[in-house]
């Protein structure tokens, strides 16, 4: 499998409106806005956190009418057009797992199928009431544009979590979010933006974060999707408003592969893990590759 543009990598997020409830809707908004990523050239697409069921639910049981299986419409839908579009797909999904568990997820497709599932580990306000959270470090994933890791939403707002990504050569991160607009001062960018911008920077990878937008269920969302560079500095976005929109930025992802900034730093290999090891708590059996 090979895809244009050497050199670089068509990265887009497409931020959409959503509706709870609506899937054939929803799926019917991501078809479209994957179809526009195809035609503005796009090589890795990123669609929003529980793209296929929306997000305020009223309950478990609403959540659970609407949650599908890693092989039901939604991934399948997005696999077809991975193939069609010799493209990779990362979606958020509303996931009923072999378990018969409901998760917050994000899977990543590309021509071949299915290659990834990541099941958000921190859950954000009431979705303890919702999801099982997952246990076990992020995805990264070998591609045919380079190597990509997978979170959703809240989980990037752990330094830790994502700092395994990059020790595991992640050269693009992408996020699924869904954030809920909070207020700011005027004229500051939202603080989830800033987040990102500085995992991308403190790491040297690129980063990819699709937030949703509109209204739901009196619910507001930011609609702050951003492609970050290597730098920290947004290499498209942030969204603004209250449209759909879709973000173009082409990304040189092996050049997430150095680490280093200017002549006499690099940022993981000027770290002193013994420094840190006193107050680092894991339980999970890769925490020494963690850190």
């Amino acid at each position: 499998m090979t895809f244009p543009n050497a050199g670089t990598t068509r990265v887009a997020c497409a931020q959409l409106t959503l509706r709870v409830g609506d899937q054939e809707g929803n799926r019917a908004a991501a078809r479209a806005a994957i179809e526009r990523a195809a035609a503005a050239g796009a090589e890795v697409v990123v669609l929003p956190e529980l793209t296929n069921s929306g997000y305020v639910f009223r309950d478990k049981a609403e959540a659970a009418s609407l949650a599908e299986p890693l092989d039901g419409e939604a991934v399948a839908d997005w696999t077809a057009l991975a193939r069609r579009h010799r493209m990779i797909v990362v979606g958020g999904l509303c996931e009923l797992d072999e378990d018969g568990l409901i998760r917050n997820s994000a899977v990543l497709v590309d021509p071949t199928g299915l290659r990834a599932v990541h099941r958000k580990a921190h859950l954000f306000g009431t979705e303890h009431e919702i999801f099982v959270p997952g246990a076990e470090l992020p995805p990264v994933v070998d591609t045919a544009v380079g190597r990509i890791g997978l979170l959703v939403c809240y989980d990037q707002e752990f330094p830790e979590y994502v700092r395994t990504l990059a020790l595991r050569d992640a050269d693009l991160l992408c996020v699924p979010v869904n954030w809920p607009l909070f207020p700011r001062p005027r004229g500051e960018r939202p603080s989830e933006v800033i987040r990102v911008q500085a995992n991308a920077a403190i790491n040297r990878m690129f980063v990819a974060a699709c937030d949703r937008t509109g209204t739901e269920r009196d619910v507001v969302w930011t609609g702050g999707s951003v492609i970050v560079d290597l730098d920290g500095f947004p290499a498209a976005g942030p969204a603004t408003g209250t449209d759909d929109a879709l973000l173009i930025a082409d990304c040189a992802l092996t050049s997430a592969r150095d680490k280093r900034v200017g002549e006499h730093n690099d940022v993981l290999g000027d770290r002193r893990p013994e420094l840190y090891r006193s107050v680092i708590r894991s339980t999970h059996p890769l925490k020494e590759e963690a850190r």
